[in-house]
């Protein structure tokens, strides 16, 4: 079992920026990818970006320029870093550990964030 906790969010205006940290705890195999992922009210849940354990990053289109993801392997983290944040980046942002080869993997609870106009 793997548990995930998020932290970070909160209310911020357009243009500004936001870091979201989690924190993964429990047995953790070493072939996984941390995401984060988000869902706005009425719509479906999306990657917004994935790192693997090298560093091999993945990102929305959404989000290329603005967001960087990171994580730190010794101590099981994995960061968001937002910037230039847009209403439309208003969501609970996930975060999520898969192992490679599997679709499904484990969730945090989620944190929100809001970006005022």
């Amino acid at each position: 079992q793997v548990q995930l906790v998020e932290s970070g969010g909160g209310l911020v205006q357009a243009g500004g920026s936001l870091r979201l940290s989690c924190a993964a705890s429990g047995t953790i195999f070493s072939r996984n990818i941390m995401g984060w992922y988000r869902q706005a009210p009425r719509k479906q849940r999306e990657l917004v970006a994935a790192i693997t354990r090298d560093g091999v990053t993945d990102y929305a289109d959404s989000v290329k320029g603005r967001f960087t993801i990171s994580r730190d392997n010794a101590k099981n983290m994995v960061y968001l870093q937002m910037n230039g944040l847009k209403p439309e980046d208003t969501a609970n942002y996930y975060c999520n550990i898969r192992y490679i080869g599997y679709a499904s993997g484990y969730w945090g609870q989620g944190t929100q964030v809001t970006v005022s106009s």
